[in-house]
């Protein structure tokens, strides 16, 4: 193991001998830390923090820390973060809350920029991209492929779907629907399919048409969203199903 002279590893402290530790970094004595981890400098793990495999920490991260609720009376609750993850500069993870499930979980392949935020009991799902100044507030669901822009902040209890592009300035306040682009360009609104997105992601030609005639139904036609739900559940495909499920299931209404 690489320790530099001034890191402080406090006692309990779970550090697999194969990772980095740069200078002025503490690690509290319930933090678990997965092989070959790299702590750059200045960082901070705290709390009953569990962290995989492979990921890089930037100098003044603070992960696990304290949440910001008034609430919270310093009760046992959990950080929890997947292999693979770089976290840059400045970035927070708060842990969770009781009264919110008590964990915040961060999965892994993920990208969080300077001065992200994850507040407490909030979920990150794989292969996600949090810019420059991202902030989601607690309680905030961001799941599996998607990508929160620039100075974006997510309202509490805001869900982003899947493959989700949210472009910088976006102010969320309601849940962003899977496969879209949202942007607050003039207002708040889904601009349609992420299909550049997706097509970088793998998904053939019949999948993306699939999912622009979904969207037509939703944001182009006549309908009301019940409506437009009816039509897409009599379309094949998984993905026009997961979406109409994301729809159905929003409890803060979805941006259209």
């Amino acid at each position: 193991m690489s320790i530099h002279p001034s890191a402080v590893i406090t006692p309990g402290a779970q550090v697999a001998a194969s990772c980095t530790i740069g200078p002025f970094c503490t690690i509290g004595s319930e933090v678990v830390l997965g092989e070959d981890c790299t702590l750059i400098s200045h960082v901070v793990l705290d709390g009953r923090t569990r962290i995989g495999a492979r990921n890089v920490f930037h100098p003044f991260c603070s992960i696990g820390v304290s949440p910001q609720d008034l609430k919270y009376g310093g009760e046992p609750t959990l950080t929890e973060i997947g292999d693979d993850n770089t976290i840059r500069e400045s970035v927070t993870i708060s842990r969770g809350t009781v009264g919110g499930g008590g964990i915040t979980r961060l999965g892994s392949n993920c990208l969080l920029m300077t001065c992200t935020h994850i507040g407490h009991d909030s979920q990150v799902g794989d292969y996600c991209i949090l810019a420059n100044a991202a902030t989601l507030a607690g309680h905030v669901v961001i799941e599996d492929y998607a990508t929160v822009g620039a100075f974006c902040p997510v309202h509490q209890g805001c869900s982003v779907g899947k493959y989700a592009f949210i472009g910088g300035g976006t102010i969320v306040t309601q849940d962003v629907l899977p496969f879209s682009k949202t942007s607050a360009r003039r207002e708040n609104k889904a601009f349609g399919v992420n299909s550049m997105g997706l097509e970088r992601r793998g998904f053939s030609p019949e999948r993306i048409r699939a999912l622009q005639r979904a969207f037509r139904l939703l944001l182009v036609s006549k309908l009301n969203t019940t409506q437009a739900l009816v039509k897409m559940r009599e379309m094949d495909g998984e993905d026009v199903a997961l979406l109409a499920a994301f729809i159905e299931h929003s409890h803060r209404g979805v941006i259209k």
